[in-house]
């Protein structure tokens, strides 16, 4: 701010400056005032991983609560299991994960059991099954960028050739992308997504992804109640306010479609259901554990297994593959083992406890539990205003998707159009 002094300095310089420079007469024409293009809206899918709806009754979120009471707002669904990986491929695919490929984050493929499925795994052999959105969109014209999202990097469609350290044949991905990195902060991810929509219109996206994990993150570590979980929900909340300034600022309208994966449970190391307790280790090999556990047994002691497993348990049930209850539409690919045990919200199954009483939070138990319930938010000039849905299933997301991009839908996805189709403004 300036002083008066520096203020009047300033203004007898310029002055003065005016008074000496030589009189030139003008032969242009008077400037014209500089046009601002007329956007048609692009379709951003935000995901911030680990956030529960009722998130935004702590007082934390002016941003993303008045984007949810102005525009249209639900509890989702997620799919089963309600892990990270398969609920983002959930909802790009339409897909629940039973079909989509993506059972789980961990998991091995009977052709290749001498590998696994992690968190990192870009190889397309593991993401093929079914086709994300963005490759949709792509074949039809519609450019896409993805500033992460779980199956972004990977060229759908494509293989590995062989003895080639990973190069990838063929595939199709975003024709903008970024290999998912922590590092990145919250605002080069932001502003990354403003960079990509100041292009030209030949070059700029008209479907685009944005990713957040700090609230999971934080989450994880102190819980769904602790302070750093509050602390993140303000600063993602923070981060979406910096991205509508820069819409505002390109004069960018946009359709947001604003959702998380699933949501967040308390865990504490004394609720532990501890299988070495139940079953000899040497009779089973131990997949995945958390608030689900996926077993296969070591041959010869099948019986054995089922012996221990199926029989009553506090804190836990378990099924056979083929026995798993249908409303969580899980147990027919053959990547998802021989057993689940599935324990009560706030539980972990682990073969021991582990030392201490240490509180944190964990997802993956059944995708009903209120506990699990996932955000959705959409706001934009395609969608209703202050509206609320009826709770729906993650999978609806593809072909609201599809809807917004002029896309045909597909009768032979999971998702479906009606449930989410009162969002939109045409439904009103």
């Amino acid at each position: 701010m300036k002083t008066p002094l520096l203020s009047a300095l300033a203004l007898s310089t310029a002055v003065l400056a005016a008074a000496c420079a030589p009189a030139i007469e003008s032969t242009s024409a008077p400037p014209v005032a500089a046009v601002q293009e007329e956007r048609e809206p692009v379709t951003i899918l935000i995901s911030i991983d680990g956030f529960r709806p009722d998130y935004l009754d702590r007082g934390l979120t002016p941003t993303l609560t008045a984007l949810a009471s102005e525009g249209v707002a639900a509890s989702m669904r997620p799919s089963f299991p309600s892990k990270t990986f398969p609920n983002h491929w959930a909802e790009v695919t339409g897909y629940v994960p039973d079909h989509n490929g993506i059972v789980a984050n961990s998991f091995t493929d009977p052709s290749r059991a001498e590998d696994k499925f992690t968190m990192a795994t870009t190889d397309p052999f593991y993401w093929n099954g079914r086709e994300p959105i963005w490759v949709t969109a792509e074949k039809a014209g519609i450019r896409t960028a993805s500033m992460f999202w779980p199956g972004s990097a990977v060229a759908y469609g494509g293989e590995v050739v062989p003895n080639s350290y990973g190069k990838i044949e063929g595939g199709t991905r975003p024709q903008d992308w970024t290999a998912f990195d922590q590092a990145v902060s919250p605002t080069q991810r932001v502003n990354t997504i403003i960079d990509w929509l100041r292009r030209p219109a030949d070059i700029r996206p008209q479907f685009l992804t944005l990713y957040f994990d700090e609230v999971d993150t934080a989450g994880h570590d102190g819980g769904p109640n602790g302070s750093e979980v509050n602390a993140a929900i303000a600063n993602v909340d923070a981060d979406i306010s910096s991205l509508l300034a820069g819409l505002r600022e390109l004069g960018q309208p946009a359709n947001l479609v604003i959702t998380s994966d699933h949501g967040m449970a308390e865990i504490r190391n004394s609720r532990t259901v501890e299988l070495d307790r139940i079953v000899p280790r040497d009779a089973y090999q131990l997949v995945e554990a958390g608030p689900y556990a996926s077993l296969n047994a070591i041959p010869g002691r099948e019986a054995d297994l089922e012996a221990a497993l199926l029989r009553p348990h506090d804190r836990m049930e378990c099924w056979r593959k083929n026995e798993i209850p249908a409303r969580f539409e899980y147990g027919t690919s053959t990547r998802i083992p021989q057993y689940l045990c599935l324990a009560q919200v706030g539980w972990q199954i682990y073969p021991e406890r582990r030392e201490g009483e240490r509180v944190g939070g964990n997802h993956g138990y059944d995708n009903a539990a209120p506990e699990m319930a996932a955000l959705f938010i959409a706001n934009g000039p395609a969608f209703a205003q202050a509206k609320r849905l009826p709770v729906f299933d993650n999978v609806d997301i593809n072909p609201l998707l599809r809807e917004l991009l002029g896309l045909p839908q597909d009768e032979a996805l999971d998702g479906k159009l009606s449930p989410v189709a009162g969002a939109l403004m045409a439904s009103e």
